[in-house]
């Protein structure tokens, strides 16, 4: 056996197993993305169903409701695209806060400075999403060249 031999067996090899290899990783995204979309939409069927059943809805089911909403659009962009828009799991923390928010008033007839924490970190968070999107913007990760 030569070295030319023995070199282009090499490349044929790493050619076949990067093949192999991308077509297992490209199934399990493929299979992981269709098994959360199927939780989203299976959560979000049960949480409808038992605000039918109630015969009414709350603020927290409809926000939710809202949660379900985002999580299945940031699986749709991410199937499409291949890419994680950060900035919906930063809406789906916004909204599970003002959830927890919702229901601390609810709970708590005395106002106290502990109520401000949830507003805070919504603050926070809006904040974050201010400096995602300018980033993007400003330094987007598709540059020509």
């Amino acid at each position: 056996m030569t070295l030319e031999t023995t070199t282009a067996m090499h490349q044929k090899f790493d050619r076949f197993s990067k093949a192999i290899g991308n077509l297992l990783v490209d199934a399990f995204h493929n299979l992981a993305l269709f098994a959360i979309g199927g939780a989203i939409v299976w959560s979000a069927v049960v949480a409808f169903t038992g605000m039918a059943t109630k015969t009414h809805a709350t603020i927290e089911d409809i926000l939710l409701l809202f949660i379900y909403l985002e999580l299945g659009a940031m699986v749709g962009i991410y199937f499409k695209t291949n890419h994680m828009p950060v900035r919906f799991l930063i809406y789906v923390a916004m909204t599970a806060l003002t959830r927890v928010l919702v229901a601390d008033i609810q709970t708590h007839q005395h106002p106290d400075y502990s109520i401000l924490y949830a507003p805070g970190a919504i603050l926070i968070l809006a904040l974050a999403t201010l400096v995602v999107r300018y980033g993007s913007a400003k330094f987007p990760a598709d540059q020509p060249g």
